[in-house]
């Protein structure tokens, strides 16, 4: 299902869209002719898709009514009130004009306001005014609450659907996060949890609009039952064109997925904190502007084409409905000249007419609207659907705690999907319960793979992992990995406290500072935060305000505490000490080696003077294991380490 280096064994992926992401170039970039990269998927919905994709609509409004039932009803309620105001108060107000055409034919009118008053002949009058002033003020009135409870409905439902796609995205496997097609679609989900909100209030406002149409349709059927027909047939060509332009609208948003991410990444590329100093450096700001302005550019050039062909039609169809209402209006115009219809008739019409048209023109085109805001839905609940592959068994067993045995890799393979190469195969070894191990070998020797292997991170695709005698897929998967404490090469560095950076190693003990003060000590960061100002308090990293930068080879010591602060079964040092000159790494393995006695443990690293100093260490090469032993027995057997052993010692002399 995914796609990975060709190598097969990445020694560092970042997942894109992390904490990390901004810094490192993206696996997944589009190519740099944005219309070649734009997937298969991306091609024009047929009507019966887009019909389909209305499917959605019940699961949503299911989403936002689990979110705040209350806001929901009142929304409803709200609007639905709200919706007989306009034919209420158009009714009024061709009672007042009639009332008024009555007063003026009346025999022997009074001449001044205090004699009308007096009179009595302006009761009903004065009445009428009053009615329409009130329907107006509860009309401002509704639309102002419609609005707060909408804008309140509308955040918490954004809230929810986010947290939602977090918890969904972190049940899911690694070789999900390491595809770009993946990326693509959950960026898609993404973008649909905010950016479909608008729908909820657009499916209310139908359902206020509806019952608004049906009043006015009700009067009118009274009147002139054939000014429906017409006013249905005028408007059907627009209805169908913002149908035909939403639809296209969608395509092209979908299709340009790929190129959005690309946009984004140049965007936080030429401007963060984290990529400051190489753009500085090597002078990037005029490629990043380039490639920006170049993919901007062809963002607006298919938006431009599609906005211009959907104004002419837009206007053309407009000018169909305008035709039908001014039939309307003189229809209208002569029957109240003929005495067919009162003055009060023909405003309550006209008035009618003309709002009951652009109800209908806005029903139409919100119903068009609302099919293409089900197809960006599709991207959301589709995420959703997606399913891991990589679980616990129906009847898990317990991590057991102590490893009696160990563990037992028995002729293991595993390929990355869309590689054509194994990244490990045939690899066949033991790790004893309480060894330290080391594992050596070239880039590229499995050595990272193996590791995602003994987490679950990955399933083999041959052969079986066995811990005390059992298959490693027989155990609970969260019970798992957290018993496994693992630093990779590629560490996050949180924009967080330095507590909580060490802390998020066993993020549930975050408030135990005894044990994150013990996990800094045990990896020697300790040190390191003496010298923050805050200390443990202090905010590390410079994305927020008054962030302190670490070193590189002082991240390394953040991040080794956080597999201390796990108090883990197995610790597994994926070369996390690049950072570090020679003395740094000895002295952090030494006390790895003190710190993992009891316990299972892997250390990697390309410093030999470092790993001679674990029980035993497996030389691995093209994905198997090529020679094992101790320091001693290894360079005596003259092979791979020996080699590799004499070509770094040789740079010490």
């Amino acid at each position: 299902m995914t796609g990975r280096d060709s190598g097969g064994e990445r020694e560092a992926p970042g997942p894109p869209g992390g904490p990390a992401a901004a810094a490192q170039p993206s696996a997944d970039t589009a190519s740099a002719n944005p219309a070649a990269a734009t997937p298969a998927a991306a091609k024009a919905r047929t009507l019966k898709e887009r019909v389909g994709a209305l499917r959605h609509l019940r699961p949503f409004i299911a989403m936002v009514w689990r979110t705040s039932p209350a806001l929901t009803a009142a929304s409803v309620a709200l609007r639905l009130v709200r919706a007989l105001l306009p034919v209420a108060t158009l009714y009024v107000g061709k009672l007042i004009i009639d009332e008024v055409v009555l007063l003026v034919q009346v025999d022997g009118r009074p001449d001044t306001l205090a004699d009308w008053l007096a009179s009595g002949l302006l009761d009903r009058l004065a009445l009428l005014i009053a009615a329409e002033f009130a329907l107006a003020v509860a009309a401002d009135v509704l639309g102002r609450v419609v609005a707060l409870t909408d804008g309140l409905l509308s955040e918490r439902v954004t809230n929810a659907s986010s947290i939602r796609l977090m918890r969904h995205a972190a049940t899911l496997d690694l070789e999900d996060f390491e595809d770009a097609e993946f990326q693509d679609k959950l960026e898609r989900a993404r973008r649909q949890t905010s950016g479909r909100i608008t729908l909820m209030g657009q499916l209310l406002g139908q359902v206020q609009d509806l019952v608004t149409v049906a009043s006015f349709v009700a009067g009118l059927v009274v009147y002139a039952p054939w000014l429906i027909v017409l006013l249905v047939v005028a408007l059907l060509p627009a209805f169908i064109g913002e149908a035909h332009f939403n639809a296209q609208s969608y395509t092209l948003d979908f299709g340009r997925t790929p190129q959005r991410r690309e946009l984004d990444y140049v965007r936080q590329t030429a401007a963060s904190v984290e990529t400051a100093k190489e753009v500085k450096i090597f002078g990037l700001h005029g490629f990043l502007i380039e490639r920006y302005g170049q993919l901007a550019a062809e963002f607006y050039a298919a938006n431009r084409k599609l906005a211009l062909r959907r104004a002419g039609w837009g206007g053309l169809f407009t000018a169909v409905g305008t035709i039908g209402y001014y039939l309307a209006y003189a229809y209208i115009a002569w029957s109240t000249l003929t005495g067919a219809f009162s003055v009060g008739d023909l405003t309550l019409l006209a008035g009618s007419f003309r709002r009951l048209g652009a109800l209908v023109e806005g029903l139409l085109s919100s119903f068009s609207t609302t099919a293409s805001q089900a197809l960006y839905l599709d991207d959301l609940f589709s995420f959703f659907e997606a399913e891991p592959e990589i679980l616990s068994p129906a009847d898990p067993k317990p991590f057991p705690r102590p490893i009696r045995e160990g563990f037992v890799f028995e002729d293991v393979g595993f390929i990355y999907p869309g590689s054509d190469r194994w990244a490990v195969r045939h690899l066949s070894f033991t790790l004893k319960a309480g060894e330290v191990v080391a594992l050596v070998g070239e880039n590229g020797a499995g050595k990272t793979t193996l590791v995602k292997l003994l987490t679950r991170l990955y399933d083999p695709d041959e052969g079986r992992i066995l811990l005390d005698g059992r298959d490693l897929s027989d155990y609970d998967l969260d019970d798992l990995r957290g018993s496994m404490g693992v630093i990779f090469q590629d560490f996050v560095r949180y924009n967080l406290t330095a507590a909580d950076n060490i802390a998020v190693g066993r993020i549930l003990a975050r408030d135990d500072r005894a044990r994150i003060v013990r996990a800094a000590a045990a990896s020697q960061a300790d040190g390191v935060v003496a010298r923050l100002p805050g200390g443990y308090d202090q905010m590390i990293g410079k994305r927020f305000r008054n962030g302190v930068e670490l070193s590189g080879g002082e991240w390394q010591k953040i991040a080794i505490a956080r597999a201390y602060m796990r108090e883990a079964e197995v610790l597994v040092l994926d070369e996390p000490t690049a950072a570090l000159d020679a003395r740094a790494e000895f002295e952090v393995f030494q006390r790895f080696k003190e710190l993992s006695r009891g316990k299972t443990a892997i250390l990697i690293s390309h410093r030999f003077s470092s790993v001679r100093m674990a029980d035993r260490i497996l030389v691995l090469a093209d994905g198997a294991v090529e020679a094992a032993g101790t320091h001693g027995e290894l360079v005596a057997q003259r092979g791979r380490y020996a080699e590799l052993f004499e070509l770094q010692a040789a740079g010490y002399r």
